[in-house]
């Protein structure tokens, strides 16, 4: 899995904006608990594939794994706002979607030494769990303040942290001023409702945030600006408007 994400983070600094992986690995069945891990990093790619030596269906590794299964999946589903806006991004400026922290931050030294974790688009950053039965593990956050995806917890950039992942296996971050646009969990894509998406907003620092938005029917790319308001946010200029009821949540 490991070399999975080198080749990945590679793979884009030669000009592909668009890359995934056979979770799991392909040639042989996966250890439940490795498959999980692998899962978790695999949704945090453009597109998510469970391809290889059978059998892959989550059933087939008991009601526990498939628990965990559903829920990663899940949370891609309700982040498929935001990787359809940022695929819509890299699309338009070249950029992959799986990058090299360097990529973001070329005048860190440290993020040109880090191979092992990743930006997912501009706003998360990834760190995929490696070991045999891992549930944290050591991750360098590049300079300024990120915000834990799933328990919300505030860490400064520059250094290294211990952090634990939440229910889905897989340790996720977010960028402060960042509002990631999200839906609600639905059995397609298909399914999608577009006209109600929710903003969640990690922001500690400042009183403005931003994100981006691309709605299918019309394949624009848009960039949402939000203002502090007392203990909320309100969207300004809704490039959506008539079009998306937005609900704004923080952290």
């Amino acid at each position: 899995m490991a070399a999975e994400i080198r080749a990945g983070i590679s793979f884009g600094l030669c000009g592909f904006s668009f890359w995934s992986h056979d979770v799991g690995g392909f040639t042989d069945v996966p250890e439940p608990d490795l498959y999980a891990r692998w899962l978790g990093f695999g949704v945090f790619t453009s597109h998510t594939r469970c391809h290889g030596q059978p059998p892959r269906e989550p059933w087939e590794f008991g009601k526990e794994f498939t628990d965990v299964f559903r829920r990663t999946v899940e949370l891609k589903y309700r982040l498929m706002p935001y990787v359809y806006a940022q695929a819509a991004d890299c699309a338009e400026r070249g950029l992959p979607m799986v990058r090299g922290l360097f990529v973001e931050y070329p005048n860190d030294p440290t993020s040109w030494q880090v191979e092992d974790e990743y930006l997912f688009g501009r706003d998360l950053l990834v760190a995929p769990l490696l070991e045999d039965g891992a549930r944290a593990r050591r991750v360098y956050l590049p300079p300024g303040t990120w915000h834990d995806f799933a328990s919300g917890a505030t860490h400064e950039g520059g250094r290294w942290h211990e952090v634990a992942a939440g229910e889905v296996p897989v340790v996720v971050l977010v960028r402060d001023g960042a509002a990631l646009p999200m839906a609600e969990v639905v059995r397609s894509t298909d399914d999608l409702d577009w006209g109600r998406l929710t903003l969640r907003v990690f922001a500690v620092h400042g009183r403005e945030a931003t994100g981006l938005v691309c709605l299918p029917d019309e394949g624009t790319l848009h960039e949402l600006h939000l203002t502090k308001e007392g203990d909320g946010w309100k969207l300004r200029d809704d490039p959506a408007a008539g079009r998306v009821t937005w609900t704004v949540a923080g952290p």
